[in-house]
């Protein structure tokens, strides 16, 4: 076991990349998709469970622990591997994203942005400083810096303002974050859609020095093509030798095409949020649970899928349970997702290994296309 964070790149097929993140609490398989913990806990998910789909790494999220049950808590209680039983790496997000579209009345100056709690309206200051300690109070291994996203579309010179602002506050959380063998501090680019802007960030950061670089202030309105338009550059202003993180991205072929333009890890909730309203992921596309035509078949979601959930249930048992609106229809929809997610993760791993990306992704893609089995 590494007693260091470090990055190393396996196999490069085009643009996409497989390689290895190594953490003192274990690696993390890049290409990599972390299930979304928001509040210490993937949603209708033991962690054990999670861990069985294949995430090396989940992300906890700074704003929510924060505010409930607060990080000094959890600090006191060991730490948040310990306090939700996950022994593998956690990467925390800085809060500034949540604080943009949850918290109420929030003020932004150049210290940083004072709100009130969307939970009980009590008011709070997170800046640059006060992120860090809050992720190093929380134990995190991966520590994203405190930046400011703004929703597009956008002016051009909000942007600039914005991600030159967030640029600031990279160099204050470097600071902060200090010296701390075995834990990471990500930068996060920021420049909207406006190309030089993308660049003017990325020299920001790479000036400051960084353990791995994500792409920010993405998946926040701008449309798919829109994303991959920038993704087509963005990726390519970072250091190669470190690994790039798409944040809060996506569906399935939002990972895929993330991938083909060089990204290394991803996070979303759409699994688990998917699987508690009746949306399975499935190669044959999204299957809606809830749909009449289930309630009768005897078949697995996606034969195929090896999940506990295709493994022992039927389509029209899965049906019921969501129209019966039984905890255990949320459980298997959403370990089924993970397992799902986790495996494009794999098969893209093998092919970029085997440096047959381009021929998986037209596989991935014409599956899909095929649409979900027909009705019995």
């Amino acid at each position: 076991m590494t007693e260091r964070f470090s990055f190393a790149l396996n196999a490069v097929d085009g643009k996409a990349r497989t390689g290895v993140i190594s953490t003192p609490r274990g690696e993390i398989r890049t290409p990599a998709f972390m299930p979304v913990g928001t509040a210490a806990t993937v949603k209708a998910m033991l962690p054990e469970s999670v861990a069985a789909t294949g995430a090396d790494i989940l992300l906890g999220n700074t704003y929510h622990l924060m505010l409930r049950p607060t990080a000094e808590r959890i600090d006191r209680l060991g730490g948040l591997h310990k306090f939700m039983n996950w022994d593998k790496p956690i990467l925390t997000d800085s809060g500034g994203f949540q604080v943009m579209s949850l918290a109420e009345l929030r003020k932004l100056t150049e210290e940083g942005v004072s709100f009130r709690s969307h939970i009980d309206g009590s008011k709070h200051m997170l800046s640059p400083e006060r992120s860090m300690e809050i992720q190093k109070l929380l134990g995190s291994d991966i520590v994203m810096c405190f930046d400011e996203c703004p929703a597009l579309p956008a002016t051009e010179d909000r942007v600039a303002e914005s991600m030159r602002l967030s640029m600031r506050w990279a160099q204050r959380s470097r600071d902060a974050f200090g010296d701390r063998p075995g834990r990471a501090l990500f930068g996060i680019q920021q420049g909207g859609v406006t190309e030089h802007l993308r660049g003017e960030s990325a020299e920001a950061l790479k000036a400051i020095e960084f353990d791995g670089y994500a792409v920010g202030g993405l998946a926040v309105g701008e449309g798919q093509e829109a994303m991959f338009g920038v993704l087509d550059y963005a990726p390519d202003m970072l250091p190669a030798d470190k690994p790039r993180y798409l944040m809060g991205v996506g569906k399935p072929d939002d990972i895929v095409g993330a991938v083909k333009r060089g990204i290394d890890m991803m996070d979303c909730v759409l699994p688990s949020r998917s699987g508690r309203t009746g949306q399975a992921f499935t190669r044959h596309g999204v299957v809606n649970i809830k749909n009449a035509r289930h309630s009768d078949d005897p078949r697995p979601l996606d034969e195929a899928c090896t999940c506990p959930a295709c493994r022992s249930y039927s389509r029209a048992y899965l049906h019921h349970v969501f129209r019966a609106q039984e905890m255990i229809s949320g459980m298997l929809l959403t370990w089924h997702n993970l397992h799902y997610f986790q495996e494009i993760m794999q098969g893209m791993r093998d092919a970029i290994s085997g440096q047959r990306f381009a021929a998986w992704e037209t596989d991935f893609h014409a599956q899909r296309a095929k649409g979900d089995i027909e009705p019995l």
